[in-house]
């Protein structure tokens, strides 16, 4: 699925729906407010999207895929794992200082897991499944050129930074700024590095439009 493939008036609903969920998750707007940002009535929003978890649906499969394409994107710019590491965190950074998007859209949900339709959990679920299988490949390829010094397993490691981006991400918000965010995932990351004395030279960053 691409959001070009939508028709028009769907890809406002599915771009306006995904806004309401970072500011309040899945409880926290109707189809109300849509009809009201969009400027259609509400059974406009039900004829392309008869149920609010069918929207929800959509909107978390195609973040899901950006976040796969985001993802490749960073592998084939960059060759270094921590400069990829940067990337995805930079993106994230860039996005909570200018507005673009202030939290993940899957993080706000899992916080709604046990209260959101099963057929929404199981992408939210999807989305974490890809992140982490990413950043624990992106790990274990690290340690192996002594870029990174585990202390765990991969997939643990990986887990744990998913935490620290995501909790990071909630703190920013809490206090109204984008530097507690860039303070606490810088932290989590040198936890990630060996000592300085140790670290290989010649790390990179690009700058990426995908999201994840």
């Amino acid at each position: 699925m691409d959001q070009t493939n939508l028709p028009p008036k769907a890809a406002e609903i599915v771009a306006c729906a995904r806004s309401l969920l970072a500011e309040g998750g899945y409880n926290g707007f109707s189809y109300a407010n849509i009809s009201d940002a969009v400027r259609i009535t509400k059974a406009s929003v039900h004829h392309h999207f008869p149920s609010k978890a069918e929207l929800v649906r959509t909107v978390i499969k195609l973040y899901r895929e950006e976040g796969r394409r985001g993802m490749a994107a960073i592998e084939e710019q960059i060759a270094d794992p921590l400069g990829q590491l940067r990337a995805y965190t930079g993106y994230w950074e860039d996005c909570i200082r200018d507005g673009t998007s202030s939290f993940c859209i899957c993080a706000m949900l899992a916080s709604e897991l046990s209260a959101i339709p099963d057929e929404v959990a199981s992408e939210v679920r999807g989305h974490f499944r890809d992140l982490a299988t990413w950043l624990a490949s992106l790990l274990t390829r690290g340690a192996a050129n002594g870029t990174f010094r585990l202390r765990g397993a991969a997939e643990t490691e990986a887990m744990g930074l998913m935490a620290t981006v995501h909790g990071a991400m909630l703190a920013a918000r809490v206090h109204g700024d984008p530097q507690v965010f860039a303070a606490i995932v810088q932290r989590g990351v040198e936890l990630l590095l060996p000592p300085p004395s140790r670290r290989p030279v010649g790390t990179s960053r690009a700058t990426l439009d995908s999201s994840y």
